[in-house]
């Protein structure tokens, strides 16, 4: 799931060798924390965060495939 968010989050960006994810497991539940530049996090949230919205929503399913829980952060 990891390099899910990573592969989203360097196509959106200008500065893809500053994205960072990291990823801490507890059980059945995964926290994603994802980390850009700050003149590229606009562009990871979107118009009033629609993209980060859509972006949740894939982590969510694909986490929903491994019958996990998955909450990403932006940062």
């Amino acid at each position: 799931m990891k390099e899910l968010v990573e592969v989203i989050a360097k196509a959106l960006v200008d500065h893809p060798d500053q994205v960072s994810v990291s990823e801490a497991e507890n059980g059945k539940d995964t926290v994603l924390e994802l980390a850009v530049a700050p003149s590229d996090m606009g562009k990871v949230i979107g118009k009033q965060g629609r993209i980060a919205r859509a972006i949740r929503s894939v982590v969510k399913a694909a986490a929903s495939r491994e019958d996990k829980k998955a909450v990403l952060e932006i940062r």
